[in-house]
């Protein structure tokens, strides 16, 4: 069977592929709709694997009384065929719904996936203004498991209402008082678990949000060991792990304990209800109006019962697990990029003005901006590629999410009214005019799209995958070897591709964390400059590296990129000297613009010139 894992369409604008992100039981009811074919096979068959449960009373209290106690071999016989056949067919369907279960249970996983993949993408960098990076990957890895057991969950009890319900049905057909019995009493029991229900979700909801905070915190020690450790840091910061893992383990004990209690409900009320059936059904007996075979149907129906009334109960405990689940994904899922989507053809060589720095970024030129403050010329870097401004962060979690009840909501709520003020304020920025223009085209009236083609940047945030160097390089594949080793020579990258055992096929690791700082940053750089772009602008390109190895980056930069637009943020008098022409900011804005040799008059200049020659000797 090739089936697994199943394709999901979760990348084109289909409607399986736009959830319903207006609460989270509607999100759980669009998961449902949108793989109903598996849930209603998955759900038929476990009503048949129900059968053999629900029959057997039936069929065992027609072969004693039609057969046993009147000596009839044949009625015997066949009343037992026929409860074989029962018990064949079960077997089938259970292999049968397993099976289904898992194709539900995976296409629930994968597609949840896929869809934070999709979304990850299509918000590009508004994503970790959003939510944590912890977050993301809980609901990826986490949170889509918990949706395959909500599937799962919700088909098998659909079953067992079926089979609950046609148990009932030969209930009322031989005896109705205890059928009604039957019929008042089910619901009443699963509805006395209903008051453990809240506090089971206030307490999955903290485990929840600290476990994605948990995350968070791996994530960024992982990411930054090799800091940590050059200056002592790692100790303090395992430290931190260590108190916020055990804030999670006494969640995790907290939400176990409920669970414990929901599971105890079930069985204690469901145990109620059997001895109760029992004692009813052994004095119907006695009264007359049940027969030896109808009384051992009764027993046999009472303890099937069990069976789907426990469902029921994990039904509703599972069902909670889910919508904690899906709050925090709609959270990823609803935002959508505040960008409005222009209309106007963008240029094909074009001339960019910045307005609030005043820098004009010529066609075909290699402008270097030099600043003493580098955020001024890296929010530039931001504004030329209509990049939100970096100060901002995702609103975190509180300090302490160990509450219940109120306290926990209204944390919630504090969270969530945050979370909006913070796309309001994108959207605000986002929607207004750009300013930067493009052959005095605002940004805000281009595309997307066509300005992410067009305008590329490469800063010190740029970061490298787990694959080979060749993929790391070119991820879209649709360049030869020849660029790619020009690439590498342009970026003084020889090094890295004759350290890597298999060359082209060697593997790197997540974020480069096999190469050291200069090696990763060299790469990035070549990945950056095959892909051409006609405008390429690039933050600090060789903070990271000697000064021997940046003279040789500074001396091939430009002739490569002649003929096409780079604006580099630097303040290394190695590329300053090689650029056609350098723009000097003070407080943002630009004061002075010429070559390096030129601006070497100009006091503030050398200044911040003067700081790169010391740090390169």
């Amino acid at each position: 069977m090739h089936d697994f894992p199943p394709h999901v369409d979760a990348y084109t604008p289909a409607e399986t592929s736009r959830p319903d992100t207006r609460s989270p039981a509607r999100f759980l009811a669009w998961l449902l709709r949108a793989q109903w074919d598996v849930v209603a096979a998955m759900a038929v068959a476990g009503l048949v694997w129900f059968l053999p449960g629900a029959l057997s009373p039936l069929l065992l209290g027609k072969a004693i009384d039609s057969g046993v106690l009147s000596g009839d071999m044949v009625a015997t016989l066949g009343w037992a065929s026929l409860l074989t056949v029962v018990i064949l067919l079960g077997a089938a369907a259970g292999i049968t719904q397993h099976t289904l279960a898992v194709r539900g249970w995976l296409i629930a996983l994968y597609g949840t996936q896929k869809l934070v993949t999709r979304k990850a993408v299509q918000l590009g960098h508004v994503l970790s203004r959003r939510l944590p990076t912890g977050e993301v990957l809980s609901i990826s890895s986490s949170d889509s498991n918990t949706f395959g057991q909500t599937v799962e969950v919700v088909s098998r009890g659909l079953g067992s209402l079926a089979a609950f319900a046609l148990v009932c049905t030969l209930m009322f057909t031989t005896s109705p008082p205890l059928g009604w019995v039957v019929l008042i009493a089910a619901p009443l029991l699963v509805g006395a678990a209903s008051p453990v229900l809240r506090p089971l979700n206030q307490a999955q909801t903290a485990e929840r949000t600290q476990t994605g905070e948990l995350t968070s915190m791996a994530t960024d020690i992982v990411s930054g060991l090799r800091i940590l450790r050059g200056i002592g840091g790692e100790r303090t910061f395992g430290a931190n792990y260590a108190v916020q893992s055990q804030k999670v383990r006494r969640l995790g004990v907290a939400t176990g304990t409920w669970q414990a209690v929901t599971e105890t409900i079930s069985v204690l009320l469901s145990g109620l209800m059997l001895v109760a059936l029992v004692w009813l059904g052994s004095h119907e007996m006695l009264a007359g109006r049940l027969s030896v075979g109808q009384l051992i149907s009764f027993v046999g129906y009472a303890l099937f019962l069990v069976w789907p009334l426990q469902t029921f109960f994990e039904f509703a405990q599972k069902w909670v697990q889910g919508l904690v689940s899906a709050r925090k994904t709609i959270a990823l899922l609803a935002p959508e990029v505040p960008f409005a989507e222009g209309t106007q053809p963008l240029p094909p060589r074009p001339r960019l003005v910045d307005a609030a720095s005043g820098v004009a970024v010529e066609p075909g030129r290699f402008l270097a901006v030099v600043s003493a403050v580098p955020e001024d010329s890296a929010a530039l870097a931001d504004r030329l590629g209509r990049y939100l401004p970096t100060q901002q962060s995702a609103p975190d979690a509180e300090e302490d999410d160990e509450l219940t009840g109120r306290a926990a909501r209204r944390a919630q709520r504090d969270r969530d009214v945050r979370r909006a003020r913070a796309a309001a304020a994108d959207a605000e920025v986002a929607g207004a005019e750009w300013g930067v223009s493009a052959d005095g085209v605002d940004y805000s009236r281009v595309p997307l799209a066509a300005l992410r083609r067009t305008v590329v940047v490469s800063d010190t945030a740029s970061q490298l995958f787990a694959g080979t160097l060749q993929e790391a390089l070119d991820p879209w594949g649709t360049h030869s070897r020849v660029e790619a080793e020009a690439v590498l020579h342009t970026a003084a990258a020889e090094d890295v591709f004759a350290g890597l055992p298999g060359g082209w096929e060697g593997r790197i690791d997540e974020l480069g964390r096999g190469l050291s700082g200069g090696q990763r940053q060299r790469v990035v750089l070549a990945r950056a400059l095959l892909l051409d772009p006609e405008v390429l602008v690039l933050v600090e390109p060789t903070s990271a590296v000697d000064a021997h190895t940046e003279a040789a980056i500074a001396e091939r930069l430009v002739p490569h990129r002649r003929g096409r637009t780079t604006v580099v943020m630097t303040a290394s008098p190695l590329l300053l000297h090689h650029a056609d022409e350098v723009s000097l900011l003070v407080d943002g804005r630009e004061v002075a613009r010429g070559r390096h040799a030129d601006l070497m008059a100009d006091l503030r200049y050398r200044a911040i010139v003067g700081r790169g020659m010391e740090d390169d000797e």
